[in-house]
Formats: C-alpha cells, structure tokens, sequence
C-alpha cells in the first residue's frame, strides 16, 4: 500500500472507501475499495478534499480483481453460457438457453482448492431456464497473485466445460399404456395424460399413444410398431412392479430391448426400468409418476432429452438424494431431491 498524489492514481486500485458527505443531501460511500481510478475520478475525489490517496503497489505478476475474475470465468465457461460484466471482483455465470445444467464437480472442487479463489454453482443435472444465475466466481483479495490464476485456467482446461448448460432436444415419443382394466375400458387412463404433459413441456411430440393388456406378446408387437413410425423414445406406463402378471419389462427384452436398470434408488420411483433399443430409450414407468409430483423420471428424462445415454451408473447414484421429502411447498429443483 502506496500514498499518492491524486492526479498520479489514474489506472491505481483503492486500498479504502471514499464517503462523500453533502449538507442535507447525501452522506454515503462514492469510491468502494478496490475501485480503479480514473481520469474522470479526479475533479471529483479534489472536491471532496482529497489530496491523496491510499493505492496498491502495482506489481509485475499481480492481477486486479475484476480481471481475475474474469479470466476464471472465461476459462469455466462452456456452451449455453454468458458472463456479466465484472463488479467488485465478482463475476455470475449466466444460462444464455433453457437447458439441462452440466458442472464437472472434479474440476470445480479442484478450482476451489486454489487459494483465494471462489467457484461456486447450482447442482448439476437440473432443468435451468434462460437468464438463470447458474454460477459465480470471485476473488478474495483486491489483487492476486498471477500464478494462481495460471492454475485455475489449467484446471479448467484439464476439466472443460466446467460449467455448461446442454439444450433439450425434442423427442418423438410413443407411449405405451398397460393393463387390462383400461385396455378394456373398466377404468379410465389418468397415467399417460400425466406423462404426456410432462413430455410435452420439455419440447417433445407424442406421436401415438397405445393401450395394450399385460401380454409379452402386445408389449412386444407395440414397442415394435411405434419404432417402425419413427419414435425416438417410448414410454410405457404401468406393469412395472414384482406381481406375476406385471409383464413391462419381459416384453421390452421381448422387443428386442437390453434393460440398463430395472429399479431404481429413488422414491418415488423406485420400480422404474430404463432399457435401450439400439440407441432409442424405453423407459417403464412406475405407478408414482402418475400421482406424485416428482418422481425418478423428472431427475432422468431432461438428461435424455440433453443426449445422454443414461447408464445403470448414472441411475445408482441417485440413492443420495434421491430420497423426495414431500414439503409442503414444494421447491424442485431447487431442493435436494436427485441432486449428487
């Protein structure tokens, strides 16, 4: 920390406040430390009294706030990202679309592990919408040592995209509706309105909708016949529990599927199955999807649509977190349901 004369500190960082008091008008800060003086500053700061002014030492290797923060932001940054102009050493990480939020958690927590430097973001696999802050960065001190944003640049690079946000890509879906009771019309099908309006209000088409009774056999020709008109993804509601006569998953192998998961570590939605046919997913759906909220399918049908081929992996590790606590509000996805 450095004194200088105030017409010397043009391009100099403020190492204090400047507060500017006007009888009966304003009495507040005009200058907030780490401010860079400029040439426009000068008339204003001599009219308040200031002769001199305390500044930091401008070193070779050393970085301004805002420009460090910018450079971690530029470095993190992926696809589907925008960044806000720099204040106060602070940067946020804007979603530029609506999409499927991606982070690289290894890269971030080995970001965060430099010193004096802050990665911090929303969890990774949710819906986001256009505009969303999804992420921010900053530095601790006014100025930083040059090296340690060398790092956290070769950590982004070793880890890009740190943060990236994916589109949705619309599916052409068929839905397949079992059982034998709304096949014959001894009740009415409340379970695939609620799936085609969750499809639907993530850019995807229904193509057909089939009802079919608990056989391999109808499972089996249906699946098959949608994929001869061009479905991209298949959705078959019901038979997905243990009971004998609950045929979804025997008919999808039928069909020519290979089951990726049958069951998952959710609740709801511990009884649904994901199985791929070639590259097109068949996801069963348990019963929950149709009365609860939120369930297995709204934590895995984004990453689908995002492109993602989902791997029995990818459903077991939702066993932390994938625990609904039923608010009495409630908040997804901005809650800890689904979120690893």
């Amino acid at each position: 920390m450095i004194k200088v004369r105030v017409e010397d500190a043009v391009g100099m960082v403020l190492c204090h406040d400047i507060t500017q008091i006007i009888p009966g008008e304003f009495k507040g800060r005009a200058f907030k430390k780490g401010h860079i003086v400029t040439t426009d500053d000068i008339p204003k700061m001599l009219r308040m009294g200031k002769e001199n002014l305390y500044v930091w030492e401008k070193k070779e290797g050393c970085l301004h706030e805002d420009e460090a923060a910018l450079r971690i932001a530029q470095a993190v940054a992926g696809a589907g990202i925008s960044l806000t102009e720099p204040k106060e050493g602070k940067i946020n990480l804007i979603a530029g679309l609506r999409g499927l939020l991606k982070i690289d958690v290894t890269g971030l927590n080995a970001i965060n592990n430099e010193d004096q430097v802050v990665l911090s973001s929303l969890h990774r696999n949710q819906v986001v919408e256009k505009g969303m802050t999804v992420a921010a960065t900053r530095v601790i001190p006014l100025v930083i040592d040059q090296m340690i944003i060398q790092r956290v640049e070769g950590h982004a690079g070793r880890y890009t995209p740190v943060v990236e946000v994916k589109p949705l890509v619309g599916m052409r879906v068929g839905v397949v509706v079992t059982g034998s009771e709304v096949y014959k019309g001894r009740i009415e099908d409340k379970f695939s309105p609620v799936v085609i309006d969750k499809v639907t209000k993530l850019g995807c088409s229904v193509i057909r909708k089939v009802n079919v009774t608990d056989s391999i056999e109808m499972i089996s020709d249906n699946v098959k016949a949608l994929l001869a008109e061009g479905a991209e993804m298949i959705l078959i509601t019901g038979g997905m529990s243990v009971d004998p006569d609950d045929m979804t998953p025997a008919g999808v192998v039928a069909a020519g599927g290979t089951i990726v998961s049958y069951g998952a570590p959710v609740l709801p939605g511990a009884m649904f199955m994901v199985a791929y046919i070639g590259r097109i997913p068949i996801l069963g759906l348990p019963g929950c999807v149709m009365y609860s909220k939120n369930t297995v399918l709204d934590l895995l049908l984004p990453r689908i649509l995002a492109g993602e081929r989902i791997t029995r992996q990818d459903v077991s590790i939702l066993g932390h977190g994938g625990l609904c606590a039923n608010c009495s509000t409630c908040r997804f996805p901005s809650c800890s349901f689904g979120k690893v």
